[in-house]
């Protein structure tokens, strides 16, 4: 089972990365579950038409109960790919990564992975702060990598900086290990060449750069990724060629 956690400053797009990641992951034959790991609850949306999920943590507030099985918390999307959000708290109250720890306690009481046997897991976490149940991917064992979600600004790569000391910093308990970076470019002067010296500067890839483009904004506004969307694109191949090549970085 190949488990990815995507990080990255909020609005990078690691969501967009993530869900067209899926599709691409799925339309290789592969089976997969994606995880949103953000109290907005939208990680999924673009694999499901536009249609938002119960998030575990509304499901809380609803019924004040823990939910008896997966159906009252997924759904099924793109390509069979199945979806979960975690949510978080009402806003203003409570700890929203206390809303990803108690979703992954569940899931592990639903035997998630032993029912579903998935060949990849994605996980979509907040990253702007590596902290408590936002590491809680990394540091409990639910992802064996993590890929950092950026772009040439320098807010997104003061946060990918932080997100790759926190990965750094648990390397020696055997934790998630940083499998590389993701340029989400949004057209910034010398864009590829100041991700490329940070890229050097932690010591790991740059595993695709995505152009910006029309068709993912274009499809999103529709409720799709691009491999549903426009599936013969040059951006769609591109998600494929990233998914395979994910493959081949991680197969042991």
């Amino acid at each position: 089972m190949l488990k990815l956690a995507f990080y990255g400053k909020g609005g990078i797009g690691k969501s967009t990365v993530t869900a067209n990641l899926a599709a691409a992951f799925a339309t290789l034959g592969l089976k997969v579950i994606q995880i949103g790991c953000d109290p907005k609850a939208d990680s999924t949306i673009n694999l499901l038409h536009g249609q938002k999920i119960t998030s575990v943590m509304d499901y809380f507030r609803q019924y004040d109960a823990e939910p008896n099985d997966l159906e009252t918390i997924a759904k099924r999307g793109f390509k069979n790919i199945l979806c979960l959000e975690t949510g978080g708290p009402t806003p203003g109250l409570g700890c929203a990564g206390r809303g990803i720890i108690t979703t992954f306690q569940i899931l592990k009481e639903l035997q998630l992975f032993e029912t579903e046997q998935p060949d990849v897991v994605l996980y979509d976490v907040l990253g702007d702060v590596v902290c408590g149940g936002f590491a809680a991917p990394i540091r409990e064992g639910y992802a064996e990598y993590v890929v950092i979600v950026t772009s040439g600004e320098k807010m997104a790569l003061y946060a990918a900086n932080n997100i790759a000391q926190a990965v750094a910093n648990f390397a020696d308990r055997s934790y998630a290990k940083l499998l590389g970076l993701v340029l989400n470019c949004r057209n910034v002067p010398d864009e590829q060449a100041k991700v490329e010296a940070f890229a050097k500067s932690v010591n790991v890839p740059i595993l695709a750069t995505i152009p910006r483009s029309d068709e993912i904004n274009i499809c999103e506004d529709l409720g799709q990724t691009v491999l549903e969307g426009t599936a013969n694109s040059d951006i769609a191949n591109l998600f494929l060629t990233l998914a395979s090549n994910l493959q081949k970085l991680t197969k042991r």
